[in-house]
């Protein structure tokens, strides 16, 4: 009686498990799919700390088999498309990610698995204990199917909406490697105001001691009762201490010159037009990229409009690639992975106006010299 109960239990549930991990799977690869680049950053880092070097290179390859296939698998579970092949399939990739993931919570090896990309940050063992829910519904619903009666596929269909809908998604993917990422979850985003956070007000600390019980206490100035005559005969000031706000910089980088001064806030937070040429590696950058961005300096020192190239490539390599290109502008040096997180493109282009971003381009969309006259004329278009 107890187990027909069960059985009845889970049959009515099987739909809610399915459309919830489909739902789970489409946004896990949509939020990676928005951000190729910064998926194969991840992959590298796991190919790196498992000695698997030889791969590489093939880290965007890698990156796109896995986003496809969990996009693929949730639009099976979502459509209820090929489900028995795709419940299997799903599990033996929860069950890869769980281990993966026991490895990180446990030894921390890779400090971000970037799951959900950079949509929804997860520490490692929050990820591993999603993993631990997801592969759970898994097996329930495996065990749910086992009891249902096979019914008549129809192949055609099913396979024409997964052509269909893969063959959209991996255009969506191309698109965002082939330009910038449509939707920008990281901290250079635009529209974001990158002035550093002097909002925060000074706090006041005063220390009394109570007469009879010799006990210290601090307040909040001016969060006390210092107008209370009685309160004040039983307690005698001790002490005054001031807190200086804390500087927030809204940005995780230092860039320094050559003698080694940091000019992040200079450059970032300039009052005028700045323009920020992004290469964390010149030997990599793309050659019309740098071709273009010639071109643009050129055009904005006649302005008079600043132009810097952030770079984590040596100086005297610069100097060489500068030359060979006609680039000329001030360069300074950043780490790669700052860089990097700044814009998916090298070489990237950002324009700042008083601190705020107001335009990214990867170096396929670069502006030309008419573009840039009308955004530097109307800086909200």
């Amino acid at each position: 009686m107890k187990s027909s109960k069960s059985a009845n239990l889970l049959t009515r549930l099987m739909p809610f498990i399915r459309i919830f991990l489909g739902l789970i799977f489409i946004f896990s690869s949509v939020v990676k799919g928005v951000d190729p680049v910064g998926t194969s950053y991840r992959v590298q880092d796991y190919l790196l700390v498992y000695g698997w070097t030889s791969l590489v290179p093939y880290a965007m390859w890698i990156g796109f088999l896995v986003i496809v296939s969990e996009f693929l698998l949730g639009v099976g579970f979502l459509f209820n498309i090929f489900i028995r092949t795709a419940s299997r399939v799903m599990f033996l990739m929860l069950l890869f990610f769980l281990a993966v993931t026991w490895l990180d919570a446990r030894y921390n090896m890779v400090s971000d698995c970037g799951c959900f990309g950079d949509a929804v940050k997860l520490t490692n063992w929050q990820t591993f204990y999603k993993n631990i829910i997801l592969i759970f519904l898994n097996i329930l619903f495996l065990w749910g199917m086992g009891k249902r009666k096979r019914g008549k596929p129809k192949f055609l269909p099913q396979i024409l909406v997964l052509a269909f809908l893969g063959a959209g998604f991996i255009g969506f993917m191309l698109y965002n490697l082939n330009h910038l990422p449509v939707i920008d979850f990281r901290n250079w985003k635009t529209g974001r105001d990158m002035t550093t956070d002097t909002t925060l007000k000074a706090k006041t600390f005063v220390t009394y001691q109570n007469k009879i019980t010799g006990k210290k206490k601090e307040f909040l100035f001016p969060d006390y009762p210092w107008k209370d005559s009685t309160w004040k005969t039983h307690w005698i000031f001790v002490s005054r201490r001031t807190v200086a706000p804390a500087v927030v910089a809204k940005y995780n980088l230092v860039v320094e010159d050559s003698l080694g001064n940091d000019r992040t806030k200079a450059i970032v937070e300039n009052p005028g037009f700045q323009f920020i040429l992004v290469s964390y590696d010149m030997n990599r950058a793309d050659p019309g990229g740098l071709k273009k961005a010639a071109v643009l300096s050129g055009f904005l020192n006649k302005k008079g409009i600043s132009m810097v190239l952030f770079t984590a490539t040596d100086l005297k390599t610069v100097r060489t690639i500068e030359k060979q290109y006609g680039l000329r502008v001030p360069v300074f040096q950043a780490d790669e992975t700052d860089l990097k997180a700044m814009i998916r493109s090298n070489p990237g282009l950002l324009l700042l106006h008083h601190g705020v971003i107001l335009k990214k381009w990867h170096y396929h969309d670069f502006p030309a010299i008419g573009q840039v006259k009308k955004v530097l004329i109307s800086p909200e278009q």
